[in-house]
């Protein structure tokens, strides 16, 4: 792979400094005026509580000790405050105030007419200004509740810009030269790079395909598995390219709000249409483009509306506008359809995990600027890292790192990444684990009966190491090495599986005449990949060719699943997997009974070293023939 140089000539993006300046000082104006607002408004409202209630001088009087002056004549005058609900005035003692309900007319009757058969003076107070009170003690709370929003989205909204932050995008845009990764930092990608190096020199130099009548396709869309490089390839166009880059998360386009997707989608691509030519990059597609259904109620209509608006921007790009849409997905299986036809995704680009060559790669760019040691084999890494994507891999270096670090060592050495690369597929080691010596028996003669029938067996995998020191939640470790890359496996190769990862469980029985919790684990892989050859593989001797997948709903794609099959097939599927694993484990069985001998020998030793590897463990298995062909089929 040819590395490409990250200095590059050609116009700078397009700046526009007043307009961001001048938006920053609106958006400190706004939010000094509403801080200043605040104060004022929870002071006012603070005065309005206490001037609405009553501050009447005096003593205060019950109703019917009221009522008693009134028949003694010891009252001499009467107010009546209306909307305090008060009656106040002068008697023999001075100043004194009675409390009735405003609302009960029967009781302002009674006082009124005590009043007036006394003969006592009174007036009626109707207090208008406080008739307003109840009225703004509902707007000043709403006021105060609208302010504090306010201040709160002009400090943490989108971009600072409070509500109207709803509807934006919030696009990242990369300058040129911003993105420190280019096409240099990725390998075992090789084919996906050749599509997006055309985009580059597409809209960097488009007179070349012009010339021939060629247009830059409109999207293009990374489909594979998590880990293996899509966001990575993204990010090295973006420090490649010379022309703006804009990136998004297709959730960063869901909202709870009505018509917030659509308009951040209008947003999106109207900044990239104005910033044309450019590219834009939306990671995990999914979120946003996932199938319509035919019912839709609440958050699902949001959805779709946001789909049917992506549809609409991606449809409405002319042929040479220069705007190329790049996406990702992990799960193109329940795109809709509208979506990824021609003219809105033109290419799909299928990443998958590395070959061995490829990971070679990787493990080499993330290795960089680490002190490695001579003795550091990086193809062997590479070799036994078979199925391991991008990410992992980046793990397992960093891992060997980390590892040489904790163990006091100045440089990374070949033992540090073994080590890392069995932490990662089985976990750390936990030596702080005793077991007891019933435990440790029936481990080691586990770990030794999957090694002899992975070794008789010649569809199985080479054998790299043995452990009865628990690891995760294993009580021992069984590693096999791959001999290389596989594009398929045969159904023999597949039965030689099974009974590999039966042999501990047949080994337990042979042995102690009993079987133990500790081969779930190897039952669950048997019964998974056994299933799988009956119902994906079409490899079962009583359905023969016949693919029972289940099905996906077609018209929603939300992942509702039906069987596809009936009652009858469903019965055929289990006892075919019954006949696959019984017959597993009588070949398996049969291995150990054979190899009695060597399987003693191997238990023994693993009970004494705790991990077998190496020529040790090649020598103990070297008497182990290869089975019968009645055996092994």
């Amino acid at each position: 792979m040819a590395k490409m140089g990250s200095k590059r000539g050609g116009k700078e993006d397009p700046e526009v400094p007043g307009d961001a300046d001048e938006s920053k000082n609106n958006r400190k104006r706004a939010l000094i005026l509403c801080f200043l607002a605040l104060p004022v408004l929870v002071a006012f409202y603070g005065v309005v509580l206490w001037w609405s209630n009553p501050h009447t001088p005096g003593d205060e009087l019950r109703i019917d000790e009221f009522t008693e002056l009134l028949r003694q004549g010891r009252i001499q005058d009467a107010e009546i405050l209306e909307t305090d609900s008060r009656i106040a005035g002068s008697y023999e003692r001075g100043q004194y105030w009675v409390a009735f309900s405003g609302g009960n007319e029967t009781i302002f009757a009674r006082l009124t007419s005590a009043l007036e058969d006394a003969g006592v003076p009174f007036s009626v107070t109707q207090q208008p200004l406080k008739n307003l009170v109840y009225p703004v003690t509902l707007i000043l709370p709403a006021l105060i509740l609208v302010d504090g929003l306010f201040i709160l989205f002009l400090l943490f909204g989108r971009g600072g810009d409070g509500f109207s932050a709803f509807s934006r995008s919030g696009a990242r845009r990369h300058q040129s030269g911003e993105s420190k990764i280019t096409f240099a930092d990725v390998a075992g990608l090789d084919e996906a790079m050749e599509e997006l190096v055309e985009v580059r020199d597409y809209l960097s130099n488009p007179d070349k395909f012009l010339a021939m009548g060629a247009s830059v396709p409109k999207g293009i869309l990374l489909t594979g598995p998590p880990g293996c490089g899509k966001t990575l390839l993204a990010r090295g166009l973006a420090g490649e390219s010379n022309v703006p880059f804009f990136s998004i998360s297709g959730s960063d386009f869901v909202e709870i709000f009505v018509g917030v997707g659509p308009a951040r989608i209008r947003d999106f691509f109207k900044v990239a249409k104005e910033s044309a030519p450019c590219i834009v990059f939306i990671d995990e597609l999914d979120a946003v483009g996932r199938g319509r259904s035919t019912h839709g109620l609440g958050g699902t209509d949001e959805r779709e509306a946001t789909l049917n608006q992506l549809l609409v921007e991606m449809d409405g790009f002319e042929s040479g506008s220069g705007v190329v849409v790049l996406a990702a997905t992990n799960r193109p299986d329940i795109l809709d359809t509208a979506l990824l036809r021609p003219g809105r995704f033109d290419r799909r680009v299928a990443i998958e995990r590395p070959d061995v060559k490829g990971r070679e790669g990787i493990l080499r760019i993330h290795a960089r600027g680490k002190p490695l040691s001579d003795e550091v084999d990086i193809e062997e890494v590479a070799k036994r890292t078979v199925g391991f994507s991008g990410a992992d891999l980046a793990n397992v270096v960093n891992e060997a790192a980390l590892l040489a670090a904790r163990r006091g060592s100045t440089v990374v050495e070949h033992r540090h990444f073994i080590e890392a690369i069995e932490r990662l597929m089985a976990g750390p080691e936990r030596r702080s684990r005793i077991l007891s010596p019933q435990d440790r028996y029936r481990i080691a003669y586990h770990e030794a009966g999957h090694a002899l029938v992975s070794t008789a067996l010649p569809g199985t995998d080479r054998v790299g190491k043995l452990s009865i020191v628990a690891r995760g939640h294993a009580g021992g470790f069984t590693w096999w090495i791959p001999e290389g890359d596989q594009a398929s496996v045969t159904r023999s190769q597949l039965l030689d599986r099974i009974a590999a990862m039966l042999g501990g469980r047949a080994a337990e029985d042979l042995v102690t005449g009993d079987l133990s919790s500790g081969a779930m684990g190897d039952l669950d892989a048997a019964v998974s990949l056994a299933r799988r050859m009956v119902t994906d593989f079409g490899m079962s001797s009583r359905l023969g060719a016949f693919s029972i997948r289940p099905l996906l709903n077609s018209a929603t794609k939300e992942g509702l699943m039906s069987s596809g099959y009936s009652e009858r097939i469903a019965s055929e599927i289990d006892a075919e997997v019954q006949d696959m694993l019984r017959q597993a484990e009588e070949r398996a069985k049969a291995v150990l009974v054979a190899e009695r001998k060597v399987l003693d020998a191997v238990a023994h030793a693993l009970m004494e070293a705790e991990t077998l590897e190496g020529d040790v463990l090649d020598g103990l298995l070297l008497p182990v023939s290869q089975a019968p062909e009645t055996v092994r089929l």
